[in-house]
């Protein structure tokens, strides 16, 4: 039998490049991929040439190209994927059925969860809510960047595909499970406006929201005047007694970065970068700056 692979993102070249190392290329139809102009980089050209190293047909979704194949796997598709004659398997980034939808990663690490993990489960007209295949999960510390959660939970997805490849391969049953609608919860999707800092929330709260928005994202952003920048690091500096504590401004510069006063706590802010040109801003011109 043969599986078609419809992949995006890190993980979705993982998971190609886990495949194809222990010897699943030939049970491989096609790989139909997709640029993504939300992130900084998207893998599409990894993917498209880690298949032509392996003899694997490759197709951009725009091509219209409709497998055939028993089976198709995504991960980290973004879009509908035609009806055809084999079953649909999807990767999802987190242990169903909680985070079910959009962005389940992120939201995880916004909400400060302790395991995150990917599911491999057959998909359905409602999203996320089809029969689970497999779950693989990891434990993580907190605070930890976007960039390193998504590493780490790579290997949730490389484990999830081995064993569907392996029952596959053998003509094996997959099994399924049915999900525990009373523990569903939903994961909503994000846009530009979820990138915004809140200084009114606490430091803490803001170096989590930098962390989890950071690299392969655009990052977290804020205003100085009208001029959008992007926050890609930070760190916690010991709060003081502010009279009138006005969040977002300036309170001093420590080694040319700016500290900045939150809801509570201070950040000091040690990469910023202009949204227009991806460039540094520091140091800033200005000492009286206040961060919107």
């Amino acid at each position: 039998m043969k599986i078609t692979l419809y992949l995006m993102s890190e993980k979705g070249f993982e998971t190609l490049k886990c495949l194809t190392e222990n010897n699943f290329a030939a049970t491989i139809e096609s790989v139909i991929g997709s640029r993504d102009g939300n992130v900084q980089q998207d893998f599409y050209d990894e993917i498209k040439a880690l298949c032509s190293s392996h003899g694997i047909k490759h197709f951009d979704r725009k091509d219209g190209y409709r497998p055939a194949s028993e089976y198709s796997l995504a991960v980290s598709w973004r879009w509908l994927i035609p009806e055809s004659n084999g079953s649909l398997i999807v990767l999802h980034d987190s242990l169903l059925p909680k985070y079910r939808g959009f962005a389940p990663l992120v939201n995880m690490l916004l909400n400060r969860e302790k395991t995150i993990g990917v599911t491999a489960l057959f998909a359905t007209e409602d999203y996320d809510s089809g029969d689970v295949i497999y779950q693989s999960a990891t434990e993580i510390c907190h605070p930890i960047t976007i960039e390193d959660a998504i590493k780490t939970i790579t290997r949730n997805y490389r484990e999830c595909a081995l064993f569907i490849f392996e029952k596959i391969k053998n003509g094996e049953a997959l099994p399924r499970k049915k999900q525990d609608e009373t523990q569903a919860t939903y994961s909503l999707w994000r846009d530009e406006e979820d990138y915004r800092i809140s200084w009114e929330d606490s430091a803490e709260e803001i170096l989590n929201h930098i962390y989890a928005l950071g690299h392969p994202y655009k990052g977290a952003s804020a205003f100085i005047g009208d001029a959008k920048i992007r926050i890609f690091a930070a760190e916690l500096s010991e709060d003081l007694k502010i009279e009138s504590r006005d969040v977002g401004k300036v309170i001093f510069i420590k080694e040319q970065c700016p500290v900045v006063v939150c809801g509570s706590g201070l950040l000091k802010l040690t990469d910023i970068c202009s949204d227009n040109t991806g460039e540094s801003i520091l140091p800033l011109k200005n000492f009286r700056t206040r961060f919107k």
